[in-house]
C-alpha cells in the first residue's frame, strides 16, 4: 500500500497556489480548514470552555473560522490574538468571528486549548514571551489542540526552534508534514488527523503504509519463499537473532554460516563456508554485519558477499567495513543508525533527515534505511517514506539485527529493494507494538509473525 503523503513547506504552498489558480479561493480554503479543526476538536475533546490562539497569518485565519464553528455549536468559545492579522483571508476570518478579541499576553486558561498562532513555514523560534504564554496556557489546559503544528517547530525538519508544548492532537491540512514524523517535533503533535480541505498533491515522500504481502499459496515451497543467508562473523549472538528475524518474517528457508555452531532454530541451516553463496543460485538475500566484528576475517567476509553477486542487507559491522563514502552498492540495502550513517557520510550536513538519507541512498545506489524513532527509508532515484513513532522499548540491544533478518526476508521474496526496505521497517514496528513492555530482541523476533 502507499503511505499517506507529505509535502515540505514549500510543496504545500505550491498546492495551495494550483488550487487557487484552479478557481478555489483562499477564503475557501481557509473555511474548510477552520471547520476541519473544529469538527476535530470537537469529536476528540466535547464540549469544553475553549480558548483559540490565533496569530496573524493564514494559521491565524484558521484559528478564526475553527472558533465561529465552535461557538455555532453552543461552546463557550474565546479568541486570543497575537496581534492584527496581515493577510486579506486572515482579516475576513476575524471579522467573521466577530466577538471579542483578547490580548495573547492577557488571555486566561480554558480547559481546552487550541494553538493557531504559527503552521507550516515557520523558520525562527517564538519570541521569549510568547513561548512562555503559550507553555502557560498549555499547562492549565485539560485538551491541547495544534492546528496544522505545535507553534515552534520547523516543518521540514523537525526541529523544535523554541520552548513547545506537547498536545493531544495535531489538525493539519491536505496532507502531512515532514515534522508530523521527524523527531524531535512528532513527540509534540500528539494524535494527527488530516483534514481534506479541496487540494490533491502527489509527492516522492510519504508516511510508511502497511505493505501489500500475499501469503504463501498452495504452490509455494521454501525456496520461493525466499532463501535468506546470515553470514555470522565474530559475535555470533547478532547473526543468531538476524537468522531467527528472517524465519519468523516468512522466509520459506534460512542459512546461517558461521565458524562453530550456534544455538538457534531447528530449521535453520548451519554451515561454515561463507564462498557457498557464491555458488547458490537459489540464495534470495544475504544479511552481513550484524556481529561481524571489524577484523581482517570481517573485511573479507564483506567482500565475499559483496563479489557473490547476491542481493545485499548490510548492517552493524558491515557498514562500518564499507569504510566512508561507499558508493556502487545498487540494489542492496543498507541500515544505519545515527553514529554509522556519519561515519558512512562524513560530509552530509543537510539539517533534514529526509535530505541526508536521500543524498546517501543517490551517492552509495543503495537504499538508505536510516534508524532511530523517526526511521527513514530512502531511495537513490528520490523516492523516502518516513516511518511513524516507534516503541520506545526498541532501544535495546539486537533489535537491530532483529530489523536486518526482517528485511533480508522480505528481500528474498523478490520485493524490490525500496519496497523490501519499508515492509521490513514495517514489520520490525509491528511485532515491537505487539511485544509490549520491557521485551529483548529475542521477544522481538517471536512476535513477527504477529505482525504477518
Amino acid at each position: 500500500m502507499t503511505g499517506r503523503p507529505i509535502l515540505t513547506a514549500a510543496e504545500m504552498r505550491a498546492a495551495e497556489e494550483r488550487a487557487i489558480a484552479a478557481g478555489t479561493p483562499v477564503e475557501l480554503l481557509m473555511e474548510r480548514a477552520g471547520l476541519g479543526v473544529a469538527e476535530a476538536a470537537w469529536r476528540f475533546a466535547g464540549p469544553l470552555p475553549t480558548l483559540v490562539l490565533c496569530g496573524p497569518g493564514n494559521n491565524g485565519g484558521d484559528g478564526h473560522v475553527a472558533a465561529r464553528y465552535l461557538r455555532a455549536r453552543g461552546m463557550d468559545v474565546r479568541v486570543a490574538a497575537l496581534g492584527e492579522p496581515k493577510a486579506g483571508a486572515a482579516a475576513a476570518a476575524r471579522a467573521a468571528w466577530g466577538g471579542p478579541v483578547e490580548s495573547l499576553s492577557e488571555a486566561r486558561p480554558a480547559p481546552l486549548l487550541i494553538d493557531a498562532l504559527f503552521g507550516t513555514g515557520l523558520s525562527r523560534g517564538l519570541d521569549d514571551e510568547v513561548s512562555a504564554q503559550l507553555n502557560a496556557l498549555a499547562d492549565a489546559a485539560r485538551v491541547r489542540v495544534a492546528v496544522d503544528l505545535p507553534s515552534g517547530v520547523h516543518t521540514d525538519t523537525g526541529a523544535v526552534l523554541s520552548q513547545t508544548p506537547e498536545f493531544d492532537l495535531t489538525v493539519t491540512f491536505a496532507t502531512l508534514k515532514p515534522a508530523h514524523l521527524l523527531q524531535p517535533a512528532a513527540a509534540l503533535c500528539g494524535r494527527i488527523v488530516t483534514a481534506d480541505i479541496g487540494i490533491a498533491a502527489e509527492a516522492s515522500l510519504t508516511e510508511l503504509a502497511r505493505p501489500a504481502l500475499p501469503m504463501p499459496g498452495p504452490k509455494d515451497h521454501k525456496y520461493s519463499r525466499g532463501l535468506v543467508v546470515v553470514l555470522a562473523g565474530e559475535m555470533h549472538g547478532a547473526a543468531a537473532l538476524a537468522a531467527e528475524a528472517a524465519a519468523h518474517s516468512g522466509a520459506g528457508y534460512v542459512r546461517l554460516i558461521a565458524n562453530e555452531p550456534l544455538p538457534v532454530s531447528h530449521a535453520i541451516v548451519q554451515t561454515r563456508d561463507p564462498e557457498l553463496i557464491c555458488h547458490d543460485e537459489r540464495i534470495g538475500c544475504v544479511v552481513v554485519g550484524p556481529g561481524l566484528g571489524r577484523s581482517q576475517d570481517a573485511h573479507a567476509r564483506l567482500g565475499v558477499a559483496r563479489r557473490s553477486g547476491r542481493p545485499l542487507v548490510i548492517d552493524g559491522d558491515g557498514l562500518f567495513c564499507l569504510g566512508e563514502r561507499p558508493d556502487g552498492l545498487e540494489g542492496h540495502i543498507l541500515t544505519p543508525h545515527e553514529s554509522e550513517f556519519r561515519r558512512l557520510f562524513p560530509d552530509l550536513e543537510q539539517p533534514s533527515k529526509v535530505e541526508r538519507a536521500r543524498e546517501a541512498a543517490r551517492r552509495s545506489g543503495a537504499v538508505l534505511v536510516y534508524k532511530g524513532a523517526d526511521t527513514v527509508v530512502a531511495a537513490p532515484d528520490g523516492r523516502a517514506a518516513i516511518g511513524s513513532s516507534a516503541s520506545p522499548w526498541l532501544s535495546t540491544a539486537g533489535t537491530g539485527d532483529v530489523l536486518a533478518g526482517t528485511i533480508g526476508a522480505m528481500r528474498a521474496r523478490g520485493l524490490p529493494p525500496f519496497e523490501a526496505a519499508k515492509a521490513g521497517v514495517w514489520l520490525h514496528a509491528q511485532a515491537a507494538a505487539r511485544a509490549g513492555k520491557g521485551f529483548v530482541a529475542d521477544d522481538l523476533a517471536r512476535h513477527l509473525p504477529d505482525g504477518l
